[in-house]
């Protein structure tokens, strides 16, 4: 049975979009001062503007799909950078499968 976090998590297009983008990040942002963005994630801020939102916005959808597992945060200072959890994502891809 899925979760209902990840259900959440999956609901929305601006969630499915960031977790697209970080599939990618190298494509999809540019270099960071702090954080490499393959190994450290992509800072907050900068999905915020990708997104054309405010930092609470994308914050409150970055915290819908960490709840669901299937990005993760590092502090580095005072930013917080993500990336995918690509073994939740897989684990999420087969209950999928599963329970259809």
């Amino acid at each position: 049975m899925m979760e209902v976090e990840v259900l959440k998590a999956l609901a929305s297009q601006r969630r499915l979009q960031i977790l697209e983008w970080l599939r990618d990040p190298g494509t999809h942002f540019p270099p960071q001062v702090d954080g490499d963005l393959e190994t450290d994630g992509v800072c907050g801020v900068l999905i915020a503007e990708k997104l054309h939102v405010s930092q609470p916005t994308a914050s409150e959808h970055l915290k819908v799909l960490v709840a669901a597992g299937l990005i993760e945060g590092k502090r580095i200072k005072q930013w917080v950078f993500y990336r995918r959890n690509e073994d939740r994502i897989r684990e999420v891809k087969q209950a999928f499968q599963r329970d259809w």
